[in-house]
């Protein structure tokens, strides 16, 4: 049988239409009843901030559980939130690889401390780290703190400390946290809002 190329697909797009058409014998009333259950379906949906950079994008992490007591949920997928005015549920490439980050085993889930003049870092408890934190920075600056320049003026100022507030914070915490460090008197201070 001597057949063109315009003929063939002639004959093949009619074949595939009568076959659409009949359904190649089947009844599929049946198959379209049903629609796959998505796997979110039974997840809880938590609203959070994206960490990587100042722009401070909306997501939604979905974690599921399998039901015992003392069992954490798990991160099952993450996307950006459609709600959100910020990113309106898009997510940069960075932003996309939220799972795998939050599920990464060797990611640091407790503070850790390194005494001075050791090699070995040990784990300590957040009550611990945070009392730590605030003494480092108490007593910095109380003994770094300027009350008068060279020329006598009085400036009450700390240049010893630099306070750099991180892009997961809102707008709310961030301008609270910049105002922490107008009273502690530091002069260099910066938000990822401003890079």
């Amino acid at each position: 049988m001597d057949i063109s190329r315009r003929g063939f697909l002639k004959l093949s797009a009619g074949s595939l239409g009568a076959g659409l058409v009949g359904g190649l014998g089947f009844d599929l009333t049946q198959a379209h009843a049903r629609v796959r259950e998505l796997k979110i379906a039974k997840a809880k949906v938590t609203k959070s901030i994206c960490p990587y950079c100042s722009v401070s994008c909306g997501i939604l992490a979905y974690s599921l559980s399998d039901g015992a007591m003392n069992v954490k949920d798990r991160i099952i997928h993450i996307e950006g939130n459609p709600d959100d005015p910020i990113n309106r549920g898009t997510l940069c490439p960075k932003g996309a690889t939220l799972r795998d980050f939050v599920n990464a085993p060797d990611r640091l889930t407790k503070p850790l401390y390194r005494p001075a003049g050791s090699s070995e870092w040990k784990e300590i408890s957040w009550d611990e780290a945070i009392e730590k934190f605030a003494r480092w920075v108490k007593d910095t600056r109380d003994r770094t703190f300027v009350h008068k320049d060279r020329a006598g003026r009085i400036v009450n100022r700390c240049d010893s400390i630099i306070w750099a507030v991180g892009s997961p914070l809102g707008n709310e915490e961030g301008w609270l946290m910049v105002k922490i460090g107008i009273a502690l008197g530091l002069s260099a201070r910066e938000t990822q809002a401003t890079i």
